[in-house]
């Protein structure tokens, strides 16, 4: 993963840390604290740095700074190190780096942490268990603020200069501020925010500095995004569904059984098999056929529906009954109930076409006494 860009927001002021490697003293002597103060100096001026609060311990280095662009800091602490590194490694015959990987920093909302961030700075000795008041301990800015020393160093921040109209008043409002105790939780922020290198301030104020720096100033959440699962369909649509797709296959059923079942004559045919097609050879009139007499039973609903009662028996006394059922049922009753021989082409009990499937008793006509 990327490092992020260092984080720089005009005007605005940065806590900064630098460790000791190893937790190991980056200054011996007076002469070390002396040198790192002189190249300090040096770097601040030569790339318009701001210092509004400084300390020097043994094993790390605090900063309360207000850049003047985006390489003020990175540019003064590159010559710093480099300056008093050599130093440092020249003096004491040894080689390498001496600090902790890179210096940590944050931006922090001046109006509610300026003051508190000051007052880390210059009282950590104190809290470091180094001296018992933080006026004993010379290399600090802490003596400056409050009228003992005059530092060339520091700048003074408008905050500071906001705690009085005159010198006296702001040294004595200052030390009085830093003889309250301090609030853990907000101390535990700034420290944090430092190391991560966080914007320190309310939510309003880290939007814009966000906006203003063009980059992210706070840690993401933690862990995965949660998965947006999609809802289900209505049961309504889930069943319109199912009635859609369930057409085709009531079509294709309809169509299947639907299939027009042909008796053995062009009579039967025509009358689609609605009912008992009374056509036939009457008593002595050889080949005459009673082709329309199926019209009467077209008024079923389908092409092979039942007839409503059946085909009426005795109706042609006499004569040559060929009945189809358009069910399949078979020969209408009452068919040859007198006459010539009965020629029954009706539709097989199962409804197949031809007549491959007459029914039992059906008599072939001979040639020239009718066909049917």
């Amino acid at each position: 993963m990327a490092r992020l860009a260092r984080l720089y927001v005009p005007d605005q002021p940065q806590h900064v840390i630098l460790r000791g490697l190893d937790q190991q003293p980056a200054f011996v002597d007076d002469q070390d604290y002396e040198l790192f103060i002189d190249c300090l100096k040096a770097a601040a001026r030569d790339h318009h740095l701001a210092v509004h609060a400084w300390v020097l311990m043994p094993g790390a280095v605090q900063l309360l700074v207000t850049p003047s662009d985006e390489a003020s800091l990175p540019k003064a602490m590159q010559a710093v190190g480099r300056r008093y590194v050599a130093h440092f490694n020249r003096r004491y015959a040894r080689r390498g780096t001496l600090w902790e990987g890179r210096y940590r920093a944050t931006v922090i909302e001046g109006e509610r942490f300026f003051l508190l961030a000051s007052r880390v700075v210059e009282l950590a000795p104190v809290r470091n268990g180094l001296v018992a008041a933080a006026e004993d301990y010379r290399w600090s800015s802490y003596r400056h603020h409050i009228g003992l020393t005059v530092d060339s160093l520091i700048t003074d921040h408008p905050l500071y200069w906001a705690l009085g109209n005159t010198p006296f008043e702001r040294q004595r409002a200052y030390r009085e501020l830093c003889e309250q105790p301090f609030d853990e939780r907000e101390t535990n922020q700034l420290m944090q925010a430092t190391l991560k290198g966080w914007v320190l301030g309310s939510d309003t104020y880290r939007d814009w500095a966000s906006r203003t720096a063009n980059r992210r100033v706070s840690p993401l959440p933690r862990g995965r995004p949660r998965k947006v699962r999609e809802p289900a369909a209505p049961p309504s649509q889930a069943g319109a569904a199912g009635a859609l797709g369930a057409t085709p296959t009531a079509s294709a059923g309809t169509t299947s059984a639907g299939a027009v079942s042909t008796g053995g004559s062009a009579a039967g045919s025509a009358g689609l098999g609605q009912g008992g097609n009374a056509g036939g050879n009457t008593g002595g009139n050889a080949g005459g056929h009673g082709a329309g007499q199926g019209a009467p039973h077209s008024g079923s609903s389908g092409p092979f529906s039942s007839p409503p009662s059946g085909s009426q028996p005795g109706s042609n006394a006499g004569a040559h009954s060929g009945s189809h059922s358009g069910s399949g049922g078979g020969a209408t009753p009452g068919a040859n109930t007198g006459g010539s021989s009965g020629h029954s082409a009706g539709s097989s009990p199962t409804g197949s076409a031809g007549g491959s499937g007459a029914t039992p008793g059906h008599h072939e006509h001979k040639p020239g006494t009718g066909t049917h």
